[in-house]
């Protein structure tokens, strides 16, 4: 009888060894689940590159218009810089041609004032 009874103390009583239960799953259960959530990684990745892709056409197409008014507004600050040029130019040569007159008038009055 002992040593039924210390077989049973053995399995059952305080010094029987602890003992853990895991469920294990078959490796094609873990391999079908690691190819689940690479599969929906890439879905997640493509979505975003698709939406990422159309605001970037957006963002391409704006920096388009925008290269398009910045070449117009550089063009019209090239034509006014040739038009003040051009009518600075003018200018220094009329203010010539006014000093070379009032020289002259000057000139003709001095012989008109002393001929008299």
């Amino acid at each position: 009888m002992k040593p039924v009874r210390r077989r049973i103390r053995r399995h059952f009583g305080l010094t029987a060894k602890q003992v853990a239960v895991r469920s294990k799953r078959p490796w094609y259960f873990q391999t079908g689940a690691a190819f689940v959530f690479v599969g929906l990684g890439y879905a997640v990745a493509y979505w975003q590159y698709a939406t990422g892709s159309e605001s970037l056409r957006q963002t391409m197409l704006d920096n388009q218009a925008l290269n398009t008014k910045v070449i117009q507004v550089e063009r019209q600050l090239q034509i006014e810089q040739a038009a003040q040029s051009v009518l600075t130019k003018e200018l220094r040569d009329v203010q010539d041609e006014n000093i070379h007159l009032k020289e002259d008038l000057a000139f003709y009055k001095n012989m008109t004032n002393s001929k008299r």
